[in-house]
């Protein structure tokens, strides 16, 4: 496999419940992504700076791409990331299968073992690699390494879950190039979910579920709201926030997580835990709106990143075996949980939401006058904007922030697969969280309008604007 085999053409997903790319992407655009992401490959390190915050310039480009993006815009999209980007350099010394575990959480070896995980993929495959490296508990607990111990899995879904994000666009995308930078990131990231990802969740089964009751996600979201341990007071430190809630509220999580019930036996079980987590991540996001219940008036960066990276979730799974696949789902809802924890746990109305919100949310400016004899000329919304998803995606796809158009395009996704149900359905009504019986599948689209309105819809005019991150604290 050469250099420029790393990233061929993006080709389907393993997974039928994964994204479908949209309508626009050309054999010019396809060249550009591929010349990009080399280059971004080639060129750069994944942190751009001594924080470790992320280079995002490939999952932009990507997410972009799939929406339709043109050569012109993905061109502009990587010359805005790429400017501030950390130069890539050759680590002190080679990682191999002897000191796989000696240089884990230093960014000095990043190139090392992005090295050593282009030999390990090429030589054995993305699944093996993943099972052997990631999902084993060799990868993780150590007999003979004390408190030492490799942690894979929990630098995998560390770093707000971007090892995990980037190689899922890997497996979505079938790029083995983003693999091979999503597993070497992993292998640099601090092991920092120790206290919700222990050793059990590699020796003990828990698929069966006894008296056969389901214990939904939305149920272990309802019990940590009512949980008053976790009322979160403003942390000093922006970034020891996510530590803080660990070394506070680790164990608390990870028996709560427990509880989830995973019947891994059953052949739709996996699609169904995933619809749970993307239902429920989407909740934690886009309802967490305050007290004005018309608008994001806290569009916090932390949650957006659970809706975006519960996206990769299906591709992920589909590499794994039965075994994986529930340490890998448990893993993450433990680890989403944690960060909605760690910025404050806003309780959400579910009902006030939808009375308040719009399924039809308008695009801003100036706006045509439909011709008497279109199918509609009235009311305005749906005759000028007959799908209300069309100007959300284009103004993401020109929108200067990175993440916006990732996030719509989760959005956009789950209404797609899960638009159709309607309210009141027996398996959200009989959970333990209030109002869960008002969901119904415009919960995308309306958390997608009050999203564009939030960042500024530039295409129309408006000022871009940041996400926030103060997050939501009770003092």
């Amino acid at each position: 496999m050469s250099e420029n085999d790393l990233f061929p053409v993006p080709s389907q997903s393993p997974s039928r419940v994964s994204p479908a790319n949209l309508p626009g992407i050309t054999p010019d655009s396809t060249s550009t992504l591929q010349r990009i992401l080399l280059e971004n490959h080639q060129k750069w390190h994944c942190f751009f700076n001594e924080r470790g915050f992320h280079n995002h310039c490939s999952h932009h480009l990507l997410a972009t791409w799939s929406l339709g993006a043109d050569s012109a815009i993905l061109e502009a999209a990587y010359k805005r990331g790429s400017a501030y980007q950390r130069p890539a350099f050759k680590s002190p010394q080679s990682i191999s299968a002897q000191n796989l575990h000696d240089h884990l959480g230093d960014p000095n070896y990043y190139d090392a073992y992005l090295q050593f995980f282009k030999e390990a993929v090429r030589e054995k495959g993305t699944k093996a690699v993943l099972e052997e490296y990631v999902f084993s508990p060799q990868a993780n607990f150590v007999q003979d390494k004390g408190d030492k111990q490799p942690e894979m899995l929990s630098r995998f879904v560390g770093g707000l879950l971007h090892p995990f994000i980037h190689a899922g666009y890997g497996t979505e995308f079938g790029l083995p190039g983003m693999v091979m930078e999503g597993l070497s990131q992993m292998a640099v990231h601090e092991a920092n979910t120790s206290a919700i990802i222990t050793p059990n969740l590699f020796t003990k089964s828990t698929t069966d579920r006894g008296s056969g009751h389901n214990t939904h996600a939305f149920s272990i979201v309802a019990r940590i709201l009512k949980d008053s341990r976790f009322n979160g007071k403003k942390p000093s430190d922006q970034f020891m926030m996510f530590r803080d809630t660990m070394n506070q509220h680790g164990e608390a999580l990870a028996q709560y997580v427990s509880e989830w019930t995973l019947d891994m036996s059953d052949p739709g079980e996996v699609e169904r835990k995933v619809e749970e987590i993307a239902w429920t991540n989407a909740i934690i996001y886009g309802l967490a709106v305050g007290q004005k219940m018309d608008r994001l008036t806290r569009i916090s960066s932390s949650n957006m990143h659970l809706v975006t990276s519960s996206l990769f979730l299906p591709s992920l799974l589909a590499y794994l075996s039965p075994t994986s696949q529930e340490i890998l789902l448990r893993a993450y809802f433990v680890t989403s949980l944690s960060w909605w924890v760690a910025r404050g746990r806003p309780a959400f109305s579910i009902p006030a939401f939808f009375n308040n919100t719009t399924a039809h949310p308008p695009p801003s400016g100036p706006l045509p006058t439909p011709h008497p004899d279109s199918l509609l000329s009235s009311p305005p919304a749906q005759a000028i904007t007959p799908n209300p998803w069309l100007p959300i995606i284009e103004t993401s796809i020109t929108h200067p922030d990175d993440h916006l158009p990732k996030l719509q395009r989760a959005l956009a996704h789950y209404s797609r697969v899960y638009g159709t149900r309607s309210s009141g359905l027996s398996d959200f009504r009989e959970t333990e969280l209030a109002g869960a019986e008002v969901l119904d599948g415009s919960l995308f689209i309306r958390v997608a309008g009050l999203t564009a309105e939030r960042m500024g819809r530039v295409r129309e005019g408006k000022k871009p604007i940041e996400w926030d991150r103060k997050g939501f604290y009770s003092a």
